[in-house]
């Protein structure tokens, strides 16, 4: 019994002994991470990756506003680091991945058997038609879902179709939703077992996601859906604002081609886990690490492009 107790105790010890290396992250990254963190821990038994997805705003903002110790920030939207991290908590941006939005649904959505890349902003505005995104002013997810169908009324030559369908002018606030029409949560993955589960119709998500979950979606067209840096200035033609870093201030988000970034938080959990947080995003962007991404429906940027001072990642 006492070798038992002697054997559980140093088991104990060497688990206790891990550091752990805290990585927040857009909820579309959970399976690409979940496997990375497999694959890391395994090389660097040393670290313990905790991850937290949620919408990349409101994990930038549980630093910023609500003081929270942090290693890794893995966003859904470059500009989310660049606006609200740096300098004061990041001092890189590693743009690593990119994705494009659809329109994802199942065989229990009304009009599943008819809609198409053509037809469906008729199909959403279809009466007891019900669509679901993520909340603007938490997740990008959200805030690309406007600029989509802003951009698809300009497309389609479909005057009204934003206000027909959403009604927020420029910004979204809680509630605001006509509730018979839109159903709206913190991040888009919130959204998912509601729509398996036939609570509602379509779902604005991005392409990955949609893969991962097995889902049936619409493709759109690459004027419309955010992933070729050839439309650019075509997509900066629509913007829509989201809650700012002061209350009652907003900030304009404008149509941009679909980039992830990564970087590595300054109020770390510890100074040792500096370390392990280095480690991590240059494993992410090691060609094992982008390997993973694209296996999991992500297209990885090669090389990545980083701007700021990387010199922490010993990367020139």
């Amino acid at each position: 019994m006492k070798k038992v107790w002697v054997l559980s105790a140093l088991v104990a010890s060497l688990l206790l002994a891990k550091e752990p290396v805290i990585v927040l992250h857009a909820g579309s990254l959970s399976v690409p991470f979940a496997e990375i963190e497999k694959v890391f821990e395994e090389k660097y038994p040393q670290f313990d990756v905790q991850r937290e997805p949620s919408g990349s705003v409101a994990a930038a903002r549980k630093v910023t506003d609500l003081g929270r110790a942090a290693d890794v920030m893995g966003s859904a939207d470059y500009q989310v680091i660049d606006t609200m991290l740096i300098p004061n908590h990041a001092k890189f941006n590693a743009h690593f991945a990119t994705n494009e939005m659809v329109l994802a649904y199942t065989e229990k959505s009304k009009f599943a058997k008819d809609i198409n890349e053509k037809n469906w902003t008729d199909i959403f505005l279809k009466e007891g038609v019900v669509v679901g995104h993520s909340n603007p002013n938490l997740d990008p997810c959200g805030y690309r879902s406007m600029l989509v169908t802003m951009l698809a009324e300009k497309h389609y030559k479909k005057a009204g179709l934003y206000d027909a369908l959403f009604g927020y002018g420029d910004h979204y606030e809680i509630g605001e939703e006509n509730a018979k029409k839109v159903i709206v949560r913190p991040k888009e993955t919130d959204l998912l077992g509601l729509l398996e589960a036939g609570q509602y119709d379509y779902l604005f998500i991005y392409k990955s996601v949609a893969d991962q979950h097995k889902l049936k979606y619409v493709t759109l067209p690459e004027e419309i859906n955010l992933k070729n840096a050839k439309f650019e200035e075509a997509y900066k033609a629509v913007s829509f604002n989201i809650d700012g870093k002061k209350p009652g201030v907003v900030e304009k988000q404008v149509g941009a081609p679909m980039v992830y970034g990564l970087s590595v938080f300054e109020n770390a959990t510890s100074p040792a886990n500096k370390a392990g947080a280095v480690a991590f995003v240059n494993f992410v962007l090691s060609a094992e690490g982008q390997a993973i991404m694209k296996k999991n429906g992500q297209d990885a940027m090669n090389p990545p492009i980083i701007t700021g001072d990387s010199s922490i990642l010993g990367q020139k």
